[in-house]
């Protein structure tokens, strides 16, 4: 099972352009614990909110990519979508789900995702974390008591815990080649699998590797917790509750005409792959389903984003969703480059059932691949942005779509952008006040809004001489720039003058009635006449 791999490069579209804006509304389930908050608070927003618009004009270059990438490596059939926030805005298909009948693809059609399922794995196991039925700091020999015979690598090996699996960190070897084959086999092989001694490649939580056996144990132990199947569990609370109608686990059950048949390009042709059964492996890789319906599941995780006070809404709240998406054993890659071939060092790492990248510019992408004989398929969302795209296709091993293109495309021909975070009302007054203090510092105010630390720091009267001295350089204050958040407590503004500008910074202190506690100021001259 190829894991996020696709990360950094692949993208696979696709043909028949279908636009379309179908709203996800998930119901109601998780809550939040009743806690005092504060009901100023601004959450990040998007001025202005033109990411659909900007989106519907790039559709012939998205189809234009989808085609090309398509042709240049035999998909069969390639099916991919866009949503932003709850709507799928985009999608797009092209080829044939079956090649002997001439099924056409489309965005309705029923692709095995593969590894795309571990997500949903690891939300199972976050939902039963949430409702105190487990704890990620639970030894995974608590459920399956077979762990309890492994051979670790060292005597000083910590005990294998559920969080060293949701993360990939439990020692486990990578297992692609060999997992991929293990779909279809019964629980008892698992559990036989453990009894016999699993070999170790490190020692736990001692580093990441990419490990199929690591889920299908989770998916264990989901069964084991919830008093019934994984695959019930995982269907009855999170896909009923996304009205996820049209996602499966056992291909037989998928009517012809909507069931994506895999195969691989070999001797210049393409071959039928055997398709498998759902298995004690299903909870690594075993889902089938179409873009209309996983666009319901990007969606949820988008809707983690921005944290805010609205009421929870869906199978895990905000919070937990967040945690997901949250990296861990990060590491950093100095040589990596951007959509644009440009050095771009990133970040990269694995939540739970999530590979996440943050790059040089500060883009922060999640996403994970999936690969099984006869498939591939890959979804990546942006979190600051509310847009998530996603691609299956019907080839083994096979990106379903050229990555860095569709960046270029969203990120550059569309030009979208990121939410702006609001100026909060203390850092607004703050301004207000600061601006009028370096101009007069009237004790009352000094006494009212300025640390205890700002004198301690640096004195008085060397403060207001340095202040002085850029204002005299600057000129008349001609008018006040707006107030640019870091956050809650922090910011930058400029002063208009003169002969140029005052670029001022400052942060507030962590007290109820938050105080200056850093204040720079800084000249900055008009650029000379040319």
């Amino acid at each position: 099972m190829k894991h996020l791999l696709y990360q950094l490069t692949a993208i696979c579209l696709v043909t028949s352009l279908l636009s379309c804006s179908t709203k996800q509304t998930p119901e109601t389930i998780a809550e939040t614990p009743a806690r005092s908050y504060s009901e100023s608070y601004k959450a990040p927003i998007f001025d202005p909110d033109d990411r659909i618009e900007k989106i519907k004009q790039i559709a012939p270059e998205l189809q234009r990519s989808i085609e090309e990438h398509a042709k240049a490596n035999h998909l069969p059939g390639v099916a991919f979508g866009i949503v932003v926030d709850n709507e799928l805005v985009f999608t797009t298909a092209t080829g044939y789900l079956n090649l002997e009948k001439k099924i056409p693809a489309s965005p309705s059609a029923a692709f095995r995702i593969a590894s795309m399922t571990k997500s949903f794995t690891a939300m199972a196991i976050i939902k039963l974390r949430d409702e105190g039925k487990l704890s990620l700091n639970d030894p995974v020999s608590k459920y399956i008591p077979e762990m309890s015979k492994l051979t670790y690598l060292t005597k000083d090996a910590p005990t294998i815990d559920i969080e060293n699996l949701l993360t990939m960190t439990a020692g486990f070897p990578e297992d692609n080649p060999w997992g991929d084959r293990q779909l279809d086999e019964p629980d008892q092989m698992l559990i036989d699998l453990v009894d016999d001694g699993i070999s170790f490649s490190n020692v736990p939580s001692y580093g990441y590797e990419y490990s199929n056996t690591g889920y299908a144990l989770l998916g264990h132990i989901v069964s084991q917790v919830s008093g019934m199947p994984y695959q019930d569990y995982i269907t009855q609370n999170i896909f009923k509750p996304l009205g996820m109608d049209h996602t499966y686990w056992e291909y037989e059950d998928i009517p012809e005409e909507q069931l994506a048949i895999g195969y691989r390009w070999e001797d210049e042709q393409w071959k039928l792959e055997p398709m498998l059964h759902d298995g004690a492996f299903g909870a690594m890789g075993g889902l089938i389903t179409s873009i209309e319906d996983f666009s319901k599941y990007v969606s949820f995780h988008l809707s983690a984003w921005p944290p805010r006070n609205d009421d929870d809404n869906g199978p895990i709240k905000r919070s937990s969703l967040r945690e997901m998406q949250t990296p861990q054993f990060p590491r950093l890659y100095a040589n990596a480059k951007d959509h644009n071939g440009d050095d771009c060092a990133i970040l990269s790492g694995y939540g739970f059932g999530l590979g996440i990248t943050e790059y040089c510019n500060g883009l922060k992408r999640v996403s994970h691949g999936g690969a099984l004989p006869g498939f591939g398929s890959n979804y990546t969302f942006y979190p600051e942005y509310g847009v998530g795209i996603m691609a299956f296709c019907n080839l083994t091993y096979t990106s379903p779509w050229s990555l860095n293109e569709l960046s270029k495309l969203l990120f550059e021909t569309a030009d979208l952008q990121p939410r702006k975070l609001p100026a909060s009302d203390v850092l607004l007054e703050r301004q207000e006040q600061l601006t009028q203090l370096i101009q007069n510092w009237e004790p009352t105010l000094e006494e009212q809004i300025l640390a205890e630390n700002f004198y301690l720091d640096r004195s008085r009267e060397k403060r207001r001489a340095a202040i002085q001295e850029v204002l005299e350089k600057a000129g008349a204050i001609e008018a006040v720039g707006d107030l640019h958040p870091i956050n809650q407590l922090r910011g930058r503004y400029t002063l208009q003058a003169e002969n140029g500008k005052v670029n001022i910074f400052f942060t507030l202190t962590p007290e109820k009635y938050p105080k200056v506690q850093r204040l720079d100021v800084a000249f900055e001259p008009n650029e000379p006449d040319a």
